[in-house]
């Protein structure tokens, strides 16, 4: 199992989203990829997207202007 670390902090809507995306297409079954960012509607949408994509949102943590997001695949 392999942890993947995606830091966006800086970026704003949609590439926060564009990278997740990106690194759950890398990963396999049962890694993990944490996100960190701090755009507040990035918060919002990768949880989102997780549950659309049906992949297990781990946990969602912070501020909406400093966060981290785990994922498994």
């Amino acid at each position: 199992m392999a942890e993947i670390k995606v830091d966006c902090r800086g970026q704003t809507c949609p590439v926060p989203l564009v990278e997740v995306r990106k690194a759950l297409r890398q990963a396999t079954p049962g890694d993990v990829v944490e996100v960190v960012g701090t755009h507040p509607a990035s918060k919002k949408e990768i949880p989102m997207a997780v549950e659309a994509l049906n992949l297990k949102l781990l946990s969602v943590e912070g501020s909406d202007t400093d966060w981290k997001i785990r994922i498994q695949r």
